[in-house]
């Protein structure tokens, strides 16, 4: 059987960009599924790799929720 990559599930991409749409009878084609699958598995490794590089720059062996928290205001803008 063919393997499916690595990423994260099309419904699971359909349900994150619903939470923004104001109609909805709005729609995403498959294009726009995978495009915004691919953006998030992007971010989720970026998101990763800079909490190991905090995690070692605290001479940690493991990260933990902290080193995320305290990458994030990297990786998202405040739209306030």
């Amino acid at each position: 059987a063919a393997q499916r990559p690595a990423g994260h599930r099309r419904e699971t991409v359909d349900r994150l960009l619903r939470l923004h749409f104001r109609d909805g009878r709005t729609r995403v084609n498959g294009d726009a599924q995978l495009l915004m699958a691919e953006m998030l598995n992007v971010f989720v490794r970026e998101a990763a790799a800079r909490a190991a590089r905090q995690a070692q720059a605290e001479d940690l062996e493991k990260v933990d929720l902290e080193q995320v928290e305290k990458v994030l205001p990297q990786l998202v803008r405040n739209r306030a």
